[in-house]
Formats: C-alpha cells, sequence, structure tokens
C-alpha cells in the first residue's frame, strides 16, 4: 500500500514538473494560458527541485517505473533551461551597462542608495525564500483628478524615514484596457524602502476611452506631481519614470514628447514603440489579438486618419534628439510585445545621442517580472 501511493506521488511529481516545464519552451497560444508561459520559467528552480525529488524516489522504489524516471529526467532538463543561461545573461547586462554608463557607473549611486542594493542581480536562494516584504509609508487612492467621470487616484510608496529622497513614476500595463495603481505593488514597497519615492498612477482605459485620453492623463499625474510633489518628499528635480507594457509606453511617450518633465531617467519593461508597425508585424503565436487590441485603443487600423494618431503614439518616433537615459529591459520569449522592437528603439536612441541599455531576458516571457 505504501509503496503503491510512492509511486503514485513520484508519478504525479514527474508529470507536473514535465508539464509545467514544457512551458518553457511553449509559447501561450491564447490569453488565458499566457500565466503557464510566464510563470513557468520564473520557477524554474523549484521545477528542479521537484524533478529531483521524483528522480530520486522513483529510483529507491523496489520497482523503479521508467516512464516516471523519463518523465522527471525530461523535468529535470526543462527546468535547466534558464538557469545555464543565468551567468552569461548576467555577464552581457554588465557589458551593456558599462558600455553605455561608463566602467564607473555603480561609483556614481549616492552611498545611501547603493547600500541598499542587492549584492548581485539574481540570487538563487532567493527563489525560494521570496525576497522579505518591505516596511514603508504607504498612501492609497490619492485622488489626483477626475475626467470623463472616472476618478483618478495613485499611490504613493515612501520610505520610513521622514526626508527628500529621488522619486519615480510608475505605470501600470493591461493592453491599455484595465489595471490599477495596485499592480506590483511588493516592486513599489522594494524600491520605496531603498530610499524612492513611487507614484503609481491611474489612467482611463481603452475599453471607454480612446487614445489620447490615456496619455492625457498621465500628463494630469504629473502635473499634480510637480505642484504637490514636495509634500510627499520627493525631490523634483530627481524624477525617473518607469512603465510596464502598456503603461511603459505611456511613461515613454511621456518622457519623449516635446515639452515633457525632464526626467533624468526612463524605464522601459518591455512596452510597445512602433504602433503602426505593430499593427502589421505580428507574433505568431498572438495570445492578445494585437490588431483588435490597437483598434480598441485607437477605435480602428491605422488608416486615413487615424494613422497620425498611430505615429503620435510611437515612441520610436520621438527619437531625433537627445532624450532621457533609457533602460529598455524586454523578454526573448514575449510573444505580446517582441524584443526585437525594443532593440530597434535602442538602436536609434543610441544613435541620435541618449544614453540607452537594452536588456533582453532569454527566457523569459511578457510579464515576467510579476512574479517578484
Amino acid at each position: 500500500m505504501i509503496l503503491s501511493l510512492l509511486q503514485g506521488l513520484a508519478l504525479i511529481l514527474a508529470l507536473g514538473t514535465f508539464l509545467l516545464g514544457l512551458w518553457i519552451v511553449i509559447p501561450a497560444p491564447v490569453f488565458n494560458l499566457l500565466p503557464l508561459s510566464v510563470g513557468a520559467p520564473e520557477i524554474s528552480p523549484w521545477l528542479g527541485v521537484l524533478s529531483l525529488l521524483a528522480l530520486g524516489l522513483a529510483s529507491l522504489l523496489p520497482e523503479p517505473k521508467l516512464i516516471t524516471m523519463g518523465l522527471a529526467a525530461l523535468g529535470l532538463l526543462l527546468s535547466l533551461i534558464p538557469e545555464v543561461q543565468i551567468p552569461g545573461t548576467q555577464a552581457r547586462f554588465e557589458q551593456r551597462m558599462t558600455a553605455a554608463l561608463g566602467e564607473d557607473y555603480l561609483d556614481k549611486i549616492p552611498s545611501a542608495l547603493r547600500e541598499q542594493m542587492r549584492p548581485q542581480p539574481w540570487v538563487w536562494a532567493d527563489s525560494f525564500r521570496g525576497i522579505t516584504p518591505s516596511s514603508v509609508r504607504v498612501i492609497k487612492a490619492r485622488p489626483f483628478a477626475q475626467v470623463g467621470g472616472v476618478n483618478l487616484k495613485m499611490n504613493i510608496y515612501q520610505p520610513l524615514k521622514s526626508g527628500l529622497y529621488p522619486a519615480l513614476v510608475v505605470i501600470y500595463g493591461g493592453a491599455w484596457k484595465g489595471g490599477s495603481p495596485d499592480q506590483d505593488e511588493a516592486f513599489s514597497r522594494y524600491l520605496a524602502a531603498r530610499g524612492y519615492v513611487i507614484f503609481a498612477i491611474d489612467y482611463r482605459h481603452a475599453t471607454q476611452h480612446r487614445y489620447p485620453a490615456h496619455i492625457e492623463d498621465v500628463r494630469t499625474a504629473l502635473n499634480f506631481i510637480e505642484q504637490q510633489g514636495t509634500k510627499y518628499e520627493a525631490d523634483l528635480t530627481r524624477m525617473g519614470i518607469m512603465g510596464r507594457s502598456a503603461g511603459a509606453h505611456l511613461a515613454m511617450l511621456a518622457a519623449y514628447s516635446p515639452g515633457a518633465m525632464p526626467f533624468k531617467a526612463v524605464v522601459d519593461y518591455y512596452g510597445p514603440v512602433d504602433l503602426e508597425r505593430g499593427y502589421y508585424d505580428l507574433p505568431v503565436p498572438d495570445p492578445i489579438d494585437s490588431r483588435r487590441t490597437l483598434e480598441t485603443f485607437f477605435g480602428g487600423p491605422p488608416t486615413g486618419d487615424l494613422l497620425a494618431l498611430y505615429r503620435e503614439a510611437s515612441p520610436l518616433n520621438y527619437a531625433t534628439r537627445p532624450l532621457p537615459p533609457t533602460l529598455l529591459v524586454y523578454g526573448g520569449r514575449d510573444n505580446l510585445v517582441q524584443q526585437r522592437f525594443g532593440q530597434g528603439l535602442t538602436d536609434r536612441l543610441q544613435a541620435n545621442g541618449t544614453q540607452a541599455v537594452f536588456l533582453d531576458i532569454p527566457w523569459a516571457d511578457h510579464a515576467f517580472d510579476a512574479v517578484f
């Protein structure tokens, strides 16, 4: 009886890790399966340990099951795909950072901030123990405008101690159709605990409001921050802006447009950069139906009067002069916003005198950082 239970447990572990491990290499064909494609590479250390457990358990049984051992071995190999790429990826990241920012770029970081940095970008043990939640001051749902019958609010995250801190505006993603400033809160808390004031802002959604409503709301939020940011201990001379996916698109648009707030830095996590080309140059598979998403955003395809809006809303078209230093982070397996678009923007930024760093994570899918 006990042996049967152990055999069953070993088979379940082996089959489960193998099936989940497949999503490390298989792109999600539809939106509902996207969490598997996003999450599997991020939990690959767990999959590896569970595969080893299944393999060890099966091998210790009096009658080892070859099917169980085979599935466990395949699951282990799949789990190692991200792991074996980490050293080379980190080395490539460092090369690109120093190439764009100088060999001494870390020395330029104020000591108070540098002391709070991680010892290295990726720590294997954190995959199991997690990152300790940060204690910070939080102001939730602070109203900053009412537009078109929509109450727009922001979350503000501050270090525990009073002071004057560099600030970061954060814009959430969601295909311009959904989301809230509460998204990725662990990240906002993490940065606030390390000496930043974080403004996580809201905007109207494309399900009811078409472009340019979204960027207008971002600019309204920025005006609010310019007027009242010091009240929340933000140093307005040291402001950055970042976003994820659709939020990254809005962040770049806000920072690159003529007359923009003088940001010190822009951070683009897998954001669309060329919306006209993105309408025609589709990923395969295309789990969010990119054309339909863009038509919802603009109200139609890039033809007629809407063509000018597509071009106006493309950050790539503003990279014709020096712009704020920009960090671009994309996943190599992203089938929502392909990394080659981010590389194309990087090349244009650099060609026109902007400090730009492109970091591509080869095993990562869209929204990989949701697994904080």
